[in-house]
């Protein structure tokens, strides 16, 4: 008689490992999606909020607001972008991560006392902000 004793793994156990191996892999990627998401959203406040203090510091040299009471979206080379960078009160102005998906947009009154800054958030770990489009800053 032959010795039947064989090292080695069956099928079924070679699935049970691959199976589990694929859910640790996926569990791993939603974890890793969400995180990505999370660090846009923190890129975005910091920018909107260095894009407010560039605004407040314009008006500090300039008695008013850049105007524009048209929705001007932020692109670096638009006339908002071009005043602040003009006044050196910014260096570069910021445009959203997934630009020109997401723009970040703005608008004055006529005289330039007041302005809103709109962006979008991926998600509704900023408190205070939610997920979506409808969010802003005034001074």
């Amino acid at each position: 008689m032959k010795n039947l004793n064989k090292k080695g793994f069956t099928i079924m156990e070679l699935l049970v490992s691959l199976a589990i191996i694929a859910m640790l892999f996926t569990a791993t990627i939603a974890l890793i999606g969400g995180v990505k998401e999370k660090s846009r959203d923190a890129k975005r406040m910091s920018d909107v909020r260095e894009i407010s203090k560039a605004l407040v510091l314009y008006a500090d040299n300039n008695d008013k607001f850049p105007i524009a009471t048209t929705l001007v979206t932020i692109t670096g080379s638009d006339v908002v972008s071009t005043a602040l960078e003009g006044d050196d009160v910014i260096s570069e102005v910021p445009t959203d991560p997934t630009h020109p998906t997401n723009p970040y947009t703005y608008i004055s009154d006529s005289s330039g006392n007041t302005f809103i800054i709109s962006f979008c958030l991926e998600t509704d770990s900023i408190p205070n902000f939610s997920q979506g489009c409808g969010n802003t800053i005034t001074p």
